[in-house]
């Protein structure tokens, strides 16, 4: 490697040359203007509550994951059992065994989003210290054992009978090939997305990064589908073929009152998700979703830009409609009270340590 290329592979660079890194603020700040022309259009600040009428805030902010599973058949979604704070380790675990749920768990906060305060439960111990740091309301769910993970974005307008993909994103999990020489945390350093994420793996596998793994040995080091936690976004949209735009819009009907936002679903093969099995539904994000298969790093900021504002005009079309049936928008002190909430549970969120 040389002197230039040493340069490139220092994370300030990285980040510079790859908007994927780019804060969201950043991203976002260019293209503000047009959200509030919707505003203006539907003539409040606070539109995307009427979105999802099921579903608190419309799934903009604050929305309980709890009250969110709630809705989704359970066949579709892995065996979760919901904690409040403060809570017992010895209790949670005799509550997990009373449920049948077995090793390896996740576990979440019940209000959170891009992978905070989530973590892999592999033992009794893991269990214990995760409740113990806890600081918000919480869940525990199986690991769903489907080897593929993906991002599906769903709309349908409240007055069509049935709805449409407008994006897939597929994710691949942060990972590394073994060489039989160089150790998990060298051959981190050699990538310029691991680098990125550095700091947290060290948190998570401590002197596990010091060991060498065998030539051609595959280790995922970051098994979470969120690109805050290392995964590559790949822009699989072309997959959006009638046969699984018939099987996601079945089940998304099944959601109450559901028009609006991504399903992150883990699933064992692509031809299994389209004829509708062998998969779980992991999370529903409703109007603060965004279509994460912008992030794919061979898209620019442009046609990012140019999705994140497609999605927001249908995300402003749905919620009038639905305004238009009855349902609110939120008021100027409600819209207020949960962007104050949202900062409360931001600051406890960051307190919840890797």
């Amino acid at each position: 490697m040389n002197s230039i290329q040493r340069i490139l592979h220092r994370p300030f660079f990285i980040k510079l040359f790859n908007w994927e890194y780019w804060s969201f603020t950043t991203v976002y700040i260019c293209i503000y203007p047009v959200w509030f022309l919707l505003c203006l259009r539907a003539r409040s600040l606070f539109f995307f509550s009427a979105s999802n009428p099921s579903i608190k805030n419309g799934g903009f902010l604050c929305e309980s994951k709890k009250d969110i599973i709630s809705i989704i058949p359970p066949e579709h979604h892995p065996p979760t059992v919901f904690f409040s704070i403060p809570a017992n380790g010895d209790m949670v675990l005799r509550d997990l065994q009373r449920a049948g749920l077995q090793f390896p768990l996740i576990g979440k906060p019940n209000i959170g989003g891009r992978g905070r305060g989530v973590k892999v439960l592999r033992d009794e111990q893991d269990v214990i210290d995760y409740t113990h740091k806890a600081y918000l309301d919480f869940h525990i769910q199986e690991f769903v054992p489907w080897k593929n993970e993906a991002g599906i974005f769903y709309v349908r307008y409240p007055d069509q009978p049935n709805g449409v993909i407008t994006g897939i994103v597929g994710k691949e999990f942060l990972s590394v090939t073994g060489d039989g020489k160089r150790s998990i945390l060298q051959l981190l350093q050699q990538s310029k997305r691991a680098l990125m994420y550095l700091g947290s793996l060290q948190k998570i596998h401590g002197n596990g990064l010091n060991r060498v793994l065998a030539e051609g040995e595959k280790l995922i080091v970051s098994p979470f589908g969120n690109h805050a936690r290392g995964s590559k976004f790949v822009d699989d949209s072309h997959l959006a073929d009638a046969q699984l735009n018939s099987v996601i819009d079945r089940i998304c009907k099944l959601i109450p009152e559901f028009y609006f936002g991504r399903l992150d679903i883990r699933f064992d093969t692509w031809e299994a998700l389209k004829e509708g099995r062998n998969f779980s539904i992991i999370e529903v994000n409703g109007a603060g979703a965004e279509p994460t298969h912008i992030y794919d790093p061979k898209h620019s900021i442009f046609f990012a830009w140019k999705e994140i504002i497609r999605h927001w005009i249908i995300l402003c079309k749905i919620s009038r409609m639905n305004h238009k049936k009855g349902h609110r928008y939120l008021s100027m002190k409600e819209g207020i009270a949960m962007f104050r909430e949202d900062k409360e549970w931001s600051k406890k969120l960051a307190a919840m340590k890797e």
